[in-house]
């Protein structure tokens, strides 16, 4: 069985967590239970993998951090993932994304659009090989960070005009990553917007984000993209 590493960047919060468990459990859920051997390594608490080539790919999850903290943890993530170029694949996931950006040559900034929060919908630009065509897709959105600036070479394949950079591919290593959220599923995405209102969101935003999520998603849709391209290393 190939092992896949999840390096966990964040935490729900405690009561959120103890009905839907951590990002680690999301994602296992979302991809699969028994299709990978997952290795946990807490990412906040200094853990990273001894070399990249312990697993086949890695998966950078969420996190309340922003990638310009002046956190010691974030500075040694970018310097794995910048060793892990072209060893073992990789998969950025909001945080994740926004910090692969960053380490290959990007820039995230807090955006002055503010928060994208519920679902949210991007258009596939480019389709790769290794989705299912370019039918747009709507996932989970809880974020104020962004990319400002792409990696150079990186290609970005689907967008919307609130996150111009919602998903990019690399050309030079095997790697993609996305600003959206394939693990939330409705009931954590609903659950978190109601543990931020009148803090992060106002009232108004709140309500919006929760009623959106009476549409469909394509959390399934997705997972099938990052099985696929999993499924090319």
């Amino acid at each position: 069985m190939r092992r896949l590493g999840i390096l966990k960047t964040g935490a729900p919060p405690e009561p959120l967590a103890a009905t839907f468990g951590g990002y680690p459990d999301m994602f296992r859920r979302l991809l699969g239970e028994d299709r990978y051997e997952y290795a946990v390594f807490d990412v906040e608490a200094g853990e990273l993998p001894a070399r990249p080539e312990d697993c086949l790919a890695y998966l950078v999850t969420g996190s309340s951090a922003g990638v310009y903290d002046p956190l010691p943890w974030i500075g040694a993530l970018k310097g794995f993932l910048q060793a892990a170029k072209g060893r073992a694949g990789l998969v950025g996931v909001c945080f994740g994304h926004q910090v692969m950006a960053e380490a290959f040559g990007g820039q995230v900034i807090k955006s002055p659009k503010g928060w994208g929060v519920g679902l949210q919908a991007y258009e596939v630009a480019e389709p790769q090989p290794w989705m299912d065509g370019a039918a747009p897709i709507a996932l989970a959105a809880s974020h104020q960070d962004q990319v400002e600036v792409p990696p150079p070479g990186a290609r970005i394949v689907a967008a919307s005009a609130f996150t111009p950079f919602g998903m990019l591919a690399y050309g030079d290593q095997p790697a993609f990553s996305i600003q959206l959220h394939p693990e939330f599923e409705p009931a954590y995405a609903r659950a978190l917007i109601e543990a931020r209102r009148g803090s992060r969101y106002s009232d108004e935003q709140a309500d919006a984000a929760v009623a959106s999520y009476e549409a469909p998603d394509d959390s399934r849709r997705v997972a099938g993209w990052i099985n696929a391209f999993l499924a090319t290393l």
